[in-house]
C-alpha cells in the first residue's frame, strides 16, 4: 500500500486485503473489533465519512484499496462494502459464495474488555483449560496494563484472532526477562467451540512462528492435558515434539489429569 494510513487503520486494511466476498457487512462494533480501537465520532455522526474518498481523508484506503466501496451506512448499526470487479463494475457478482474472514494481529490495550469476555467464553467452553467456567477474575485495568507492559517489554505479547468481525480465539506468547532464557517462550492458546476446525488454531501458531523469529526467540513451549488427543493432534501437526509428562497436574471434575511437555524447535 503506497498511502501511509493511521496505524489504528491498519488492521482494517488487512482484513479487507484478506476478503475476496462480494459484499461484506459490518456492524460498527465489528468494525473496532477488528481495528482493536473505537472509530472517530465522525463515523457514529456523519455517513458522509465513510463515503469520503480524496484526501486530506485517508482512513478509506483501508477498503477502497482492495477494491471495494461504501455502498450502504446505516448510522451507528452497520456499513455494507462492495467488491468492484476487476471489469470496474460495482455490482460484481463473479463469487456467489461468501467465505470466512480471517484476521489475527496483536492486542492493543483496547482489546482489554473483548479478550476478557473471550477468554470466559472459551474457558467455559473448555473441558481443559487451566481455569473453569467462571473462576478466574480479571479487571479491565489490569488486562489492559498487561497488554502494554507486554508491549513495552518486547518478549511477550497476545494474538487474537477475529473471524468476520468476532474475536473467536486469542494465543498467549509468554517469554522470558532473563537472558538465559530469552531464547523461549510458553504458549497458552483457546478458541470458541463454534470457530473449531476452521484452521484457526493452525494460524494463530504459525503467526506464533512469525513473531518468534523478530524476537529472537528459537523454542516455543506448551503443555497440553494427555487425554485431550484434539489438541495433541493439533501441536503434533504444527511440529511440536512430547518432552515428558506432568503426573496428575490437574484435577479437572475431581479427576486427576496428566499434562504433556510439549516444545517446538524453531530454525
Amino acid at each position: 500500500m503506497t498511502i501511509l494510513l493511521e496505524k489504528k487503520y491498519i488492521p482494517l486494511s488487512d482484513y479487507f486485503s484478506s476478503a475476496s466476498n462480494p459484499v461484506i457487512t459490518l456492524t460498527f462494533t465489528e468494525i473496532e473489533q477488528i481495528m482493536g480501537q473505537q472509530l472517530p465520532n465522525a463515523a457514529y455522526l456523519n455517513r458522509s465519512w465513510w463515503k469520503k474518498t480524496k484526501p486530506p481523508a485517508k482512513h478509506f484506503h483501508a477498503w477502497m484499496d482492495a477494491g471495494y466501496y461504501v455502498s450502504q451506512v446505516e448510522t451507528n448499526r452497520f456499513v455494507r462494502f462492495e467488491k468492484i470487479d476487476a471489469s470496474g463494475d460495482r455490482h460484481s457478482k463473479h463469487h456467489n459464495r461468501n467465505e470466512d474472514i480471517l484476521l489475527i494481529r496483536s492486542a492493543g490495550h483496547g482489546d482489554a474488555r473483548s479478550l476478557i469476555t473471550l477468554q470466559k467464553i472459551v474457558e467455559a467452553e473448555s473441558e481443559y483449560m487451566l481455569y473453569g467456567k467462571d473462576e478466574r477474575h480479571q479487571s479491565t485495568q489490569s488486562v489492559r496494563k498487561q497488554i502494554i507492559d507486554w508491549k513495552q517489554q518486547g518478549h511477550s505479547t497476545i494474538l487474537i484472532a477475529i473471524l468476520n468481525g468476532e474475536p473467536v480465539g486469542y494465543l498467549m506468547i509468554m517469554g522470558n526477562e532473563a537472558k538465559r532464557a530469552a531464547h523461549r517462550a510458553s504458549l497458552e492458546l483457546g478458541i470458541q467451540k463454534h470457530a473449531h476446525k476452521k484452521g484457526i488454531a493452525t494460524s494463530l501458531l504459525k503467526k506464533a512462528e512469525e513473531w518468534a523469529a523478530t524476537k529472537g526467540v528459537t523454542r516455543l513451549e506448551t503443555t497440553v492435558v494427555e487425554r485431550n488427543t484434539p489438541g495433541r493432534k493439533l501441536y503434533d501437526k504444527a511440529g511440536y515434539v512430547k518432552e515428558g509428562t506432568r503426573k496428575n497436574s490437574l484435577i479437572i471434575n475431581d479427576q486427576a489429569l496428566n499434562e504433556v511437555y510439549l516444545a517446538k524447535f524453531l530454525d
